[in-house]
């Protein structure tokens, strides 16, 4: 994706002198959506509209303006880090007077289940690739590290799956520490949204990407015990993808009646058995689960790691980015 001046121009914007600043003290620059789209005019949209029906989840909206105005200056951003950073490297090693390999930079997208962030997630992947200086970007989901159904069953979890103690979390902060160290083939385990499980002898080999994108609910999550590691010791940047709660929970139940009128029909579907139920009935069961199941996590876990992330992309109920946040440095 070249472009004639890559850097992010100081002077097109400066958060201390526009109107949205915050009358209270924040960490954050808050930027509203019509200055953030204007940070990277010069970069082309490299995304075709059938791109975009590639990499847009189930019921949400994306479409060329979106990339456009949210993520083409948000990849822009990320460029910058990630250059700024193998930079950083270069001189440590120099001070070092080593010459070790270089390791993944590591981009953690965060927020609730239906927010859009495997969306974000895959947008970042396919926009951060197009850049003339990164060679390499790879994407992996938490979701890999679930436990099997069959151990979540005898451990009393399967109620409460995507919730922090449903994770293999040694091997989830075995394969984070394997990326850092700078490993040559670290691999994850696959997991299946139709099956609703792990699948086996399936894996993704991470070949030392110079961009790791690693997805999941809780990536921002900090241990209970303080003493532990964290997945997100091992984040070189944070984005938490937020909405209305309300808003999230409207999007779930329409994605779950999507899903019961396409993948719940496949033969080997897990949630087969709302396929035939009535729209009524089918609306019932999603409440029943974003009630019982999603919104307490949201509420006990996920929506706790917001403010520990370096960005925050704030939702429409349109599922349209309208706010950015971004962390002081």
């Amino acid at each position: 994706m070249p472009v004639d001046d890559a850097e992010l121009d100081e002077d097109a914007f400066d958060p201390l002198h526009d109107d949205e600043r915050c009358t209270r003290p924040s960490p954050f620059w808050q930027i509203s959506r019509d200055t953030w789209s204007e940070l990277a005019p010069r970069v082309p949209n490299p995304l075709t509209m059938d791109d975009v029906r590639r990499l847009r989840s189930l019921g949400d909206p994306l479409d060329l303006r979106e990339v456009a105005e949210v993520y083409l200056p948000l990849t822009l951003l990320m460029k910058n880090f990630v250059v700024n950073r193998r930079g950083l490297d270069r001189r440590l090693q120099r001070f070092l007077h080593t010459s070790g390999g270089r390791t993944p930079f590591v981009i953690g997208v965060a927020g609730s289940v239906a927010v859009g962030k495997s969306t974000v997630a895959r947008l970042l992947r396919e926009l951060l690739s197009r850049w003339d200086e990164i060679d390499s970007v790879q994407l992996v989901t938490t979701d890999g590290f679930l436990m099997p159904n069959a151990e979540l069953e005898r451990r009393g979890l399967l109620a409460r799956k995507g919730f922090p103690e449903s994770y293999d979390r040694r091997g989830l902060l075995r394969f984070l520490s394997q990326v850092k160290s700078g490993a040559a083939e670290v691999r994850a385990p696959v997991y299946s949204h139709v099956r609703y499980d792990i699948v086996p002898d399936e894996e993704i080999v991470v070949r030392r990407p110079q961009v790791l994108v690693f997805e999941g609910l809780n990536v921002l999550q900090t241990p209970s015990d303080s003493a532990q590691a964290a997945v997100s010791d091992f984040l070189d940047f944070g984005i938490y993808v937020d909405a209305r709660t309300s808003d999230i929970e409207r999007w779930y139940v329409d994605r779950f009646l999507k899903l019961q009128a396409g993948a719940f029909e496949q033969p080997d579907a897990y949630f087969r058995k709302y396929a035939g139920l009535r729209p009524a009935e089918a609306r019932g069961i999603a409440e029943r689960i974003w009630t019982s199941v999603n919104l307490p996590n949201l509420r006990e876990n996920i929506a706790r790691t917001r403010m520990r992330a370096d960005l925050i992309l704030e939702k429409a109920s349109d599922h349209t980015v309208n706010r950015v946040l971004l962390r002081k440095l």
